[in-house]
């Protein structure tokens, strides 16, 4: 049925609804409008109340309506032209606009053209209405269980009363009712208001009430969880509170009492609990999670974990876990595009430099040396071309563009990151990839000082981590937070440590790190850090954000190769560094240890004077090693020795010009027996280090049958030389082998005894190739032993000797205590080569030994190893056959050959 009745806009988010009354203010122009009308009407006029369905656009208005009656208009008390009507409305029928609203500027309340809706007698299921009823009544008993007033109940309790008498044909009506008068949403209202069909309306007013019994549920036991935890920080705040006003008063107190006020004050000390030092140290780490890389996966973690933080009580255990990692998070070094190159790199003289705080912290060493000039070298270039690249970058580059725009501009496809034009991004600094150095050599010869030299030379700090006896993954790769007590590992702790993400890290003694146990494998862990393809994404366990290891320049030390495992060794590049000559350590004394233990016990150059010969009597006698801690240990000896005698002096002078006018004669005599020299002589060492360890026994040798002397490397890594005595006993032709022989050596002697035996009758020991020179003319055993038994020997190195010594003893031919050697046999006669080459060298240049004999093979060991002021004193004969070793052992013709063979001697 249409009709025409005046349009009148309510406010949003206002709905008025059947049988519901509201009342809502009007502004003056539209009540002095609405007084026209009522003034006009015989009866209350009825207007159509359209709902807003915007809060923006104020005109635009739904299609469905409510026939209202305008109950009251009254204007409050107070007349003012600000205040405004109160207007009463009863809602009756719904209505529908036939034809969009157009407000009249001069005219208000036009009639509009409207539609009621057809008068439908159908009656709701008796399904949909007890299902109405039942969230109804929920909702209802709810609402009353919330409500903190009992008028409020009391009207909930009410309603359900009148809900549970409602016939079904009315109860359409009631949900118009109930919809009304709880908190349902606009869009839920509007839609009850635009519904006709009673059933319908009944089934979507019992969605809304399940919706708004859900919603209140949760609401209230949320309200309930906020309530307990304010409760709790509540209580907790105010107790602590009351234990620092108790600490306070005990320390005023405290400080007031006699004799216990600081500094003669009562000032508190700094590390007195202070709520604005916890305020700094939270905006400390507020301030370095914002300084950090936008974007990037710390970044990302450090606001996940300051937000958990934030939600977590203060002073509970996990609170103390979060900030304890965000601390570590912070403070670790991360990579930076923005970074810098270090200025060292960019100066024209960095590698003259690099090369003199080389050699002012280390004398000798040449080949190392040459091998970290290579690589500072290529360090430079690298950042020269990274550099130039990044100008042209930048050169070429549009203009600059927000961070946000640039995290817009990224599209990933195929798990690649493509930036549409016209963005680029930052341009990311390049790392240099340098290789991991493997410092391989005996204890004291300046392994660990090479790497802070190396650290100087760049410019980068310089952190040693030392890795001897530790069995545990979790030392290398870190905890994990679910453990207690978890942290970072060594890797981390010295990145953070050194305070930058391209630090030089020394991995010390990383031979002696423990195995694979039930605690991990810790060498295993190390191949991730040391591997140059993989530590660009480094993760440690606690820190579980991955870490660019890339810049960071590794360097490894070891005192031997055996024990470190072949995929580990595989990522290192080996350099070896072999024992000092003595006349290198005879400089390495008077440039470093002898001013470095003059300064440490409180000496000076003017009060120790080691002469030569007693700094070399030091160095050969005393201490017997491939580096020189024992010589420093030696020399400091002697300082401190001296210095005694320099304090007696000193206290001897001060007593003499004290009794200056009373001088007798023994005073006298103390004073002259006191006279300080400065000067230490040769003979004087015995009186102050004590008797002589190695007293020159190796020099005192004889030649006689059956002896030959080998060239070895003693276990400190000082080479020497060791004499292969055999002798011949009655037995039953066998070898016997004793001096604490390993396997290795033990099969040496069985096949230099072989081919002796092979070749007995080319040597004239036998007369005929069937007879066996143990058993004929005799039946004798060799015994062949190397003496210090108490020291292992082991090793592929004394084949040559010990042919020399079998050939010696059955011809009685002897070798001349001049010539040592080394080498390793074959049966077939060939001598294959061994290592240790300088280090045997020196040992048998210290022993006096002028020939040495050694494997063609290590002759370019000689050429490059050995000091030319060695090489020029020395004779060395390179054999490529034993056949060579003997004639070069022997001598020409001292051994008979039936078949006289050709040999050629090859000299240096």
């Amino acid at each position: 049925m249409a009709s025409k009745l005046p349009i009148l806009p309510l406010p949003h988010p206002t709905v008025l609804l059947p049988g519901a009354s509201i009342t809502l203010p009007i502004t003056n122009e539209a009540g002095e409008a609405l007084v026209e009308l009522i003034e006009q009407s015989e009866a209350l006029p009825v207007v159509a109340a359209v709902p807003v369905a915007s809060d923006t656009n104020h005109t635009d208005l739904a299609e469905c309506a409510t026939a209202a009656r305008i109950l009251r208009l009254v204007r409050p008390p107070g007349r003012n032209n600000r205040q405004s009507y109160l207007l009463t409305l009863h809602g009756l029928s719904r209505v529908r606009l036939l034809s969009p609203y157009v407000p009249d500027p001069e005219n208000a309340f036009i009639p509009w053209d409207v539609q009621y809706p057809p008068n439908s007698k159908d009656v709701p299921s008796r399904k949909a209405v007890e299902t109405f009823k039942q969230s109804a009544l929920r909702l209802l008993d709810r609402l009353a269980r919330d409500s903190g007033k009992q008028i409020r109940r009391d009207g909930y309790n009410k309603i359900s009363g009148m809900l549970e008498d409602t016939t079904d044909a009315r109860a359409a009506w009631m949900a118009d009712i109930l919809v009304g008068t709880v908190n349902a949403s606009f869009a839920d209202k509007l839609a009850i208001l635009d519904t006709n069909d009673a059933e319908a309306r009944l089934t979507l007013a019992t969605e809304i009430f399940t919706k708004l019994v859900s919603i209140s549920e949760v609401s209230t036991k949320i309200a309930t969880q906020v309530e307990e935890s304010v409760y709790k920080q509540q209580k907790e705040h105010f107790l602590r509170q009351q234990l620092a006003a108790i600490h306070k008063e005990l320390q005023s107190l405290t400080s007031s009492s006699p004799g216990n006020h600081v500094d003669g004050q009562g000032s508190s000390s700094e590390l007195d609990d202070d709520e604005q030092h916890e305020a700094d140290d939270m905006a400390d780490l507020k301030r370095r999670i914002e300084a950090m890389e936008p974007g990037s996966e710390e970044r990302k973690m450090g606001v996940r974990e300051w937000r958990r933080l934030k939600r977590i009580p203060q002073g509970s255990v996990e609170n103390g876990v979060i900030r304890s990692y965000l601390e570590w998070l912070t403070s670790i070094p991360w990579p930076n595009s923005a970074l810098e190159p270090p200025r060292t790199l960019q100066d024209r003289s960095f590698l003259t430099a690099a090369r003199t705080q080389l050699d002012s912290d280390h004398f000798g060493l040449e080949k190392i040396k040459k091998r970290l000039i290579e690589y500072l070298a290529v360090v430079r270039l690298k950042e020269m071309n990274a550099e130039r690249e990044r100008a042209a970058a930048a050169a070429a580059a549009p203009a600059v563009v927000s961070e946000a725009e640039q995290e817009k501009a990224l599209v990933v496809k195929d798990d690649k990151v493509k930036v549409p034009p016209p963005f680029k991004l930052r341009p990311v600094r390049k790392s240099v990839k340098g290789p991991i150095l493997l410092f391989v050599g005996p204890p004291g010869t300046g392994k660990t000082s090479l790497g802070q030299s190396v650290a100087k030379a760049l410019d980068r700090p310089f952190q040693r981590i030392s890795l001897g006896g530790v069995r545990d993954e979790g030392e290398i790769r870190g905890h994990r937070r679910t453990y207690v007590a978890s942290g970072p590992g060594l890797i981390v702790q010295a990145m953070r440590k050194a305070g930058r993400c391209d630090p030089v890290l020394l991995l010390d003694e990383i031979d002696k790190i423990g195995g694979s146990n039930f605690h991990g494998d810790p060498s295993a862990a190390l191949l991730e850090v040391l591997d140059p393809e993989q530590n660009h994404t480094f993760n440690d366990h606690y820190v579980n954000v991955p870490i660019d290891l890339s810049q960071v320049l590794f360097i490894c030390t070891a005192n031997t190769l055996e024990t470190i495992s072949g995929p580990l060794l595989d990522r290192c590049e080996i350099v070896q560094l072999s024992g000092y000559t003595y006349d290198e350590k005879m400089h390495i004394a008077r440039r470093f240890l002898l001013p470095k233990q003059l300064n440490a016990n409180g000496m000076d150059a003017d009060h120790v004077r080691l002469t030569e010969p007693a700094l070399m009597t030091i160095a050969t006698q005393y201490t017997r090693e491939a580096g020189v801690r024992s010589l420093e240990r030696a020399i400091g000896a002697v300082v401190r020795y001296k210095a005694v005698e320099w304090a007696e002096h000193v206290d001897a002078e001060q007593e003499s010009q004290n009794n200056s006018g009373q001088v007798d004669g023994e005073t006298e005599r103390r004073a002259k027996g006191r006279e300080y020299s400065a000067v230490v002589e040769e003979n004087e060492l015995e009186a102050i280090l004590g008797i002589a360890r190695w007293d020159g026994e190796e020099r005192e040798r004889e030649e006689r049958r059956g002896v030959v002397y080998g060239l070895v490397v003693m276990g400190q890594g000082e080479g020497g030389i060791l004499p292969v005595e055999t002798i011949a006993v009655p037995g039953a032709g066998r070898l016997k082998l004793t001096g604490s022989l390993g396997d290795v050596i033990k099969e040496s002697g069985e096949i230099a005894l072989s081919w002796v035996k092979t070749h007995a009758y080319d040597l004239l020991i036998t007369n005929s190739r069937a007879q066996d020179p143990l058993r004929v003319p005799e039946l004798i055993d060799i015994h062949l032993h190397l003496p210090a038994g108490a020291q292992k020997k082991d090793g592929p190195s004394a084949g040559i000797a010990m042919v020399c010594a079998f050939v010696s003893l059955l011809t009685g031919a002897r070798v001349p205590t001049n010539i040592a050697m080394t080498g390793e046999i074959t049966l077939r006669g060939r001598v294959t080569p061994v290592g240790g080459i300088k280090e045997k060298v020196l040992g048998a240049h210290r022993a006096q030994i002028t020939k040495v004999i050694l494997p063609w093979a290590n002759r370019k060991d000689v050429e490059h190893d050995v000091a030319m002021e060695i090489r020029s004193v020395m004779d060395f004969v390179f054999v490529r056959t034993v056949n060579e070793a003997l004639v070069a052992a022997f001598g020409k013709n001292t051994l008979g050959w039936r078949n006289g063979p050709l040999l050629l001697e090859s000299r240096l």
